[in-house]
């Protein structure tokens, strides 16, 4: 497993009778940026469990590299905004699980120090509903980071933001990279994320494509993903996609996100 940090073999995951993962190889390795693509109820939130270790596969194997430590950011609409905590409060919470009463110094420092590299120090007394999207994406990568993780797992991290949230996200998420942090997220969005990532992999319950977006955005890739005929336009060098029966009525996209690399 040189350069793996987590490898899944032939992989396959059921909630009951219905199979959520089919036969699922993945190599995810050190320092590396891949977006899961696939539409709702296609595996993709399991696939991160699996990968953070809180779904267990029926048959397959996963390989963790020892010692290899995973943060995960969950979706935020799955989160209780109206939960009586400061951003700081809910920073030190990743390492216990609940408010630290008394938090030390070292603990006070350390919040301090991943929030001023994300940027947003000046909201730790702040409470959590009082951010906008951004801000709170950036707080539970914060959270994220307090784990000190060579992996970060984010499940739809641009679902439901604006364009300019989206943009400031992707290039968040690309200076991590940089500094070394391999990431995996899963995402709906084509054309505002999927497009602007250096690696995908489409799944459908099963892999259906992996490699770069120019490898995987075609438009059989996506019919098997998405189960719809798309079309594939190249616009200032970047894959636009469209359904096929929309091409004519579709301009194509003015809001362009900002690649990471």
């Amino acid at each position: 497993m040189t350069g793996s940090l987590l490898r899944l073999e032939h992989v396959t995951c059921r909630y009951g009778a219905e199979t959520v993962l089919r036969d699922v190889d993945l190599d995810v390795r050190a320092g590396t940026f891949t977006g899961v693509v696939g539409p709702s109820g296609s595996g993709k939130t399991t696939l991160l469990r699996v990968l953070l270790g809180t779904v267990k596969p029926v048959r397959g194997s996963v390989h963790r590299t020892k010692g290899v430590a995973v943060s995960y950011v969950p979706q935020l609409e799955t989160v209780n905004w109206n939960f009586p905590v400061t951003v700081e409060e809910c920073v030190l919470m990743s390492r216990t699980g609940r408010v630290l009463p008394w938090p030390s110094r070292h603990e006070r420092a350390e919040v301090a120090d991943v929030l001023d590299r994300l940027g947003i120090s000046g909201l730790a007394k702040r409470h959590i509903r009082q951010l906008s999207g951004g801000q709170q994406q950036r707080m539970f990568i914060a959270r994220a980071l307090l784990r000190r993780p060579r992996l970060l797992l984010m499940d739809e991290p641009t679902s439901g933001v604006d364009v300019a949230t989206r943009h400031e996200i992707l290039h968040l998420l690309g200076e991590l990279n940089d500094g070394g942090l391999g990431i995996v997220l899963t995402t709906h969005d084509l054309n505002g994320m999927a497009a602007h990532l250096p690696h995908l992999v489409c799944l459908q319950t099963s892999v259906i494509g992996v490699g770069a977006p120019a490898d995987v955005i075609t438009p059989d890739v996506l019919e098997r993903t998405f189960g719809a005929k798309m079309e594939v336009l190249i616009h200032g060098g970047m894959p636009v996609v469209v359904d096929s029966y929309e091409r004519a009525a579709v301009p194509l996209p003015r809001d362009e996100a900002v690649p990471t690399r």
